[in-house]
């Protein structure tokens, strides 16, 4: 996830039928959304004239809406064409975060608590927010866990999850590090508290397999994918915190800054890696010949 930039930075959001300057009101005291946190969002990215898996994107917004119990009420090649009209009403040469959301007005009748999938509103928010490709990052075990599906929203792509992240990445940063290694409630790892992860070990590429306590992006698809094409060995599989501690190398995946190299995991201090560059070249050079396609 990025900072909060939107306020700082040229941004156009589009709701209820119009495209509106800067960072207009949308939920008030009352609204479900604010005080009962019925929202869900995706994220994708706008860079030199490219808008990668945009398309993917815009369809998970509405998988996790409905997961979370919300009525999408755009379709996904509606909101691609909404995000590429508000493209063009930038200057193009700040890259630009592409955030559809949904989120819910009221709750239903006679049980508050639950969202009204009757009442779910749209907003389509894009802002000027720079890349930072292969930008190097220092990771540390952080305290806090990745809940279950039985406790949490786990299957949605939704704000009430981000609070437990926050918190990760403060602690984290308290301890002079920038991001967290993060576990699931068997002690496993699962993903860092921003970003998917991976591992390299005697050439061979490692993720931890997806098992719906974190959100295994697109963006880690795409590299995943990609990687495997170009000959390496890639393996989706459950990870301990020692053979992180034990890596060749470890870099991250996510879709704000699409591939980034981890130089230290607490105490221990870890090349840039030769795999980390290469899912990068790989992974640009898939989005410009797709582009072109």
């Amino acid at each position: 996830m990025p900072v909060d930039t939107a306020a700082r930075t040229p941004t156009w959001t589009y709701v209820d039928g119009e495209w509106l300057p800067g960072n207009p009101p949308l939920i008030g005291p009352t609204s479900h959304a604010m005080w009962l946190g019925s929202t869900v969002f995706d994220g994708a990215r706008w860079f030199d004239g490219l808008a990668p898996d945009l398309d993917l994107h815009c369809q998970r917004v509405n998988r996790s809406a409905v997961n979370m119990g919300l009525k999408p009420v755009v379709s996904a090649e509606q909101i691609e064409k909404l995000a590429w009209d508000g493209i063009a009403r930038f200057d193009g040469r700040t890259a630009i975060y592409i955030k559809p959301m949904y989120w819910a007005e009221h709750g239903m009748a006679g049980s508050v608590v639950a969202a009204d999938p009757e009442s779910t509103r749209f907003a389509l928010c894009l802002f000027e927010a720079g890349m930072h490709t292969a930008k190097p990052t220092s990771l540390t075990l952080s305290p806090f866990r990745r809940p279950s599906p039985e406790t949490a929203m786990t299957q949605a792509k939704t704000g009430s999850l981000y609070p437990n992240s926050g918190r990760m990445i403060i602690d984290a940063r308290s301890r002079g590090f920038d991001n967290a290694l993060v576990r699931d409630m068997n002690g496993n790892v699962v993903e860092t508290a921003s970003s998917n992860v991976f591992m390299v070990k005697d050439g061979v590429v490692y993720t931890p397999a997806a098992n719906n306590t974190f959100l295994a992006g697109i963006t880690r698809a795409r590299v995943l994918g990609l990687l495997r094409q170009s000959g390496f060995e890639v393996r989706e599989v459950t990870l301990t915190v020692a053979e992180f501690m034990d890596a060749d190398e470890i870099f991250m995946s996510g879709n704000f800054s699409k591939v980034a190299p981890v130089t230290r995991l607490d105490d221990r201090q870890l090349q840039e890696g030769p795999v980390a560059r290469k899912a990068l070249d790989l992974y640009l050079d898939w989005a410009r010949s797709n582009a072109d396609s």
